[in-house]
């Protein structure tokens, strides 16, 4: 009987470890005319989440925050990967530090 239950419980392991994490929501912000589409996107609070940041410009810009901690430069009709989150509910502004007038934007968590 004891050794029923230890299979078991080591059987769940295994199914535990082999299941997939839970996936990440992605969303997707674009670069043109050095600013920022769109420039307000809401993300759920309490996850983390993906962000792709596609820069249709051919110079390169910045994605950068400090409420968000992040910043990574993306290049020229290239893109970046930034992940954030667990965020708590608020807003969390990021701008772009080579087009800071024109190249502004903000996380909502909700």
């Amino acid at each position: 009987m004891k050794s029923l239950k230890l299979l078991s419980v080591l059987a769940l392991g295994f199914v535990l470890i082999a299941a997939p994490a839970q996936a990440t929501e992605e969303f997707t912000i674009r670069i043109k005319d050095h600013k920022f589409i769109p420039e307000t996107i809401e993300v759920p609070a309490g996850e983390k989440v993906k962000l792709i940041v596609m820069n249709e410009d051919k110079t390169p810009e910045e994605f950068e925050s400090y409420e968000l901690n992040r910043e990574k430069i993306i290049r020229g009709g290239g893109k970046g990967i930034v992940f954030i989150g667990p965020l708590k509910p608020g807003e969390y502004p990021f701008f772009g530090e080579f087009n800071m007038a024109t190249a502004q934007g903000k996380v909502i968590a909700k």
